[in-house]
């Protein structure tokens, strides 16, 4: 007698069980039979990150890239230029957590686009560093018109939808800080992102530069116009919460369900070298003008990185 009652109760706490787990599942159409796309809020809270201790790295690389949005590949972080009820892009992604959330916003380094970790852009000061250059047709001046605006009786910040639009179709690059280390615990190499630029070529200096005819194809000017585009960095730990989120539009299949912390991690993006750091504290821009030094530059330190991992082991 006494078995058949535990027996009663075990069915009950599986049944019970069973339907607890039917009710967190989630319908792929809700109510009104459109299909589901959020996420789930408690996703960004449970990113998993792989801690890394100081005395086992033996080796470590700092390597700036750019993301072009332009490359097939990397499209998919470009739009939707306007965000929807569902998307963002990636660029309003890090903008609305510079304006609504706790993400800190970076500058960098005088004559240089390495980040200044020491120097905080507060909210109130962003409207400053998203500026867009208009040229009036009257005299051909530049006029500056920023894309957000810190309203002080709300304590937020806002954008200008009067240039929004006109400002992310011309936003098209990222600047990527990333650290290639080798971890002896584990002994095998790592890649981590460690900062995010947004580029933006389309500033007063940049324009001003090629209208009055002071861009030339040389290093130097390719390299003042990088270093003018560079808006502000943001540290990608702080990012990767808003980024679990958010969904990227899909591609090819309208069922697909990847993150912008997805995109990133599994690395589904292109980008291409811009330098290392070294003794001289050059990257190549500065240091070459020909098209083929530089991708002939960009393939030396590819190919010394493959080398020494595969240095590291014996066949």
């Amino acid at each position: 007698m006494k078995s058949l009652k535990y027996f009663v109760i075990a069915i009950s706490f599986f049944a019970f069980t069973g339907v607890n787990a039917q009710d967190k599942s989630k319908p792929f159409f809700d109510s009104d039979g459109i299909m589901s796309t959020e996420t789930i809020d408690a996703l960004a809270d449970t990113i998993a990150t792989v801690y890394h201790r100081m005395d086992d790295i033996v080796w470590s690389k700092v390597l700036y890239k750019v993301v072009d949005m332009r490359d097939k590949q990397n499209q998919q972080l470009f739009f939707p230029i306007r965000p929807t009820a569902t998307y963002r892009n990636f660029f309003r992604v890090i903008m609305d957590a510079l304006l609504e959330g706790n993400l800190r916003a970076f500058g960098h380094r005088d004559f240089d686009i390495s980040p200044d970790f020491s120097y905080q852009i507060q909210k109130d000061s962003l409207e400053y560093v998203f500026v867009d250059c208009i040229w009036n047709p009257d005299d051909n001046t530049p006029i500056n018109s920023s894309l957000v605006f810190y309203d002080e009786l709300t304590n937020r910040g806002e954008f200008n939808n009067f240039i929004y639009e006109d400002y992310v179709r011309k936003q098209n690059k990222f600047l990527v800080k990333e650290v290639v280390f080798f971890n002896k615990h584990y002994s095998r190499l790592y890649s981590k992102i460690e900062a995010i630029a947004p580029l933006y070529f389309h500033n007063e200096t940049n324009v001003t530069v090629i209208n009055t005819g002071g861009f030339n194809k040389s290093g130097e000017s390719y390299w003042n116009a990088l270093v003018t585009s560079v808006t502000c960095w943001v540290l990608y730990d702080e990012l990767r919460p808003y980024m679990a989120k958010q969904y990227i539009i899909p591609k090819n299949n309208a069922v697909q369900r990847t993150t912008y912390d997805d995109f990133f991690s599994k690395k589904m993006y292109f980008s291409y070298l811009l330098g290392d750091e070294n003794m001289q504290n050059r990257l190549l821009l500065q240091s070459y003008t020909s098209p083929d030094r530089i991708r002939r530059e960009q393939k030396r330190i590819e190919t010394e990185m493959l080398n020494f991992e595969q240095d590291l082991w014996e066949y």
